[in-house]
């Protein structure tokens, strides 16, 4: 056998040799990072200038990157409004018990505010003894107005409810001279009242009259959500799929769905029908039903606002009771006051 010599193994193993030293040194992480360099003085001041910045803007939304959202200072803006509020405060004019000649005639119960600036047009009214022709002449407290020698007052409000009988119009003046519910209550009282709403001339039920404007405007804006009920007599019974599409409110009327609060219907004759809803538009009850094929032939309100048409005959009135008048103007919001809400006082700590 022959034998290895020592050179013959070193040119076995020189492919690997060289393999070894031409292949790359391996990265290790045993070694330590090296420290980081202190900011220099301009790049602090780049960095503070970034934190102190009041409004920072941040992009989100990977697919919308150009849409920017702003971070707003909630100290600084809570600042400036107070600022902005306290200014306008002082600029707004403080309110004053002045009143506008045309206004003060009206709620003497003369005419109304346009009958007034006719009548100041022509100089018969005097403030202070003098002559006053100007429509915008606004009315200190200490004034004395005078129309035709007499000293105008301010009205006391007055409240009259009228169960209304068929065949009158809802209107102080008409000029075909029909009848007019003014016919009812004329005798009532000296002030010059006038209705809230309107019923139809063939509609019949409570009528409420007052010479209070302020008032009046509440109830009978929608917002008030005046209640108001009805007694409706039909041409013919009422289909049931009539009567579910009155109660789920699956029709509409060329003004709108109307929003029903109640109905009832009496099973005996169910031409006899009980409708409630708070809408105060024209016809509204006789449109809903002829929406469905159907005659309104009596129409009687039986509530309104509360008021029910007890001890009060068809064709009379009477005036509404100290506690009928505290009622009323709580659900139309004139007794109302916004309430600040309590502060939490927290315990001291000891």
């Amino acid at each position: 056998m022959k034998k290895r010599t020592p050179n013959s193994g070193k040119s076995n193993l020189s492919p690997f040799k060289k393999f070894i030293k031409e292949k790359p040194k391996r990265e290790t992480f045993s070694e330590k990072p090296a420290p980081r360099r202190k900011p220099g003085k301009k790049l602090e001041e780049k960095l503070k200038a970034k934190k102190d910045q009041k409004i920072r803007e941040t992009v989100y939304g990977s697919s919308d990157k150009q849409i920017k959202k702003p971070v707003y200072d909630v100290k600084k803006v809570i600042s400036v409004a107070k600022k902005v509020k306290e200014e306008s405060e002082e600029i707004k004019p403080k309110k004053t018990n002045e009143v506008r000649l045309n206004k003060y005639i009206s709620n003497a119960g003369v005419c109304s505010r346009r009958e007034a600036d006719k009548l100041i047009a022509e100089g018969l009214v005097k403030i202070n003894g003098e002559v006053v022709t100007e429509m915008g002449y606004k009315v200190q407290p200490n004034d004395r107005v005078e129309y035709d020698g007499k000293l105008l007052k301010k009205e006391q409000y007055v409240y009259v409810l009228l169960n209304k009988p068929r065949g009158f119009i809802t209107t102080t003046k008409d000029p075909l001279e029909r009848k007019t519910v003014m016919q009812l209550v004329q005798n009532a009282c000296e002030e010059r009242i006038y209705p809230v709403g309107r019923l139809d001339r063939n509609t019949t039920g409570l009528l409420l009259f007052t010479n209070d404007g302020e008032f009046a405007t509440k109830v009978a804006h929608p917002s008030s959500n005046t209640q108001k009920i009805y007694r409706v007599e039909l041409d013919q019974p009422l289909k049931e799929e009539d009567e579910m599409a009155l109660r789920d409110r699956k029709f509409e009327l060329e003004d709108g769905s109307p929003y029903i609060d109640g109905l009832s219907v009496n099973e005996d004759d169910r031409r006899e029908i009980g409708i409630e809803l708070h809408s105060g538009k024209n016809r509204i009850v006789r449109r809903i039903f002829e929406h469905f094929g159907y005659t309104v032939e009596v129409l009687d309100r039986t509530v309104l606002a509360g008021l029910t048409k007890k001890d009060l005959p068809r064709g009379k009135w009477r005036y509404l009771s100290e506690q009928e008048m505290i009622s009323l103007k709580y659900l139309s919001g004139l007794d109302k006051k916004k309430k600040k809400p309590a502060k939490d006082k927290g315990k001291k700590r000891r």
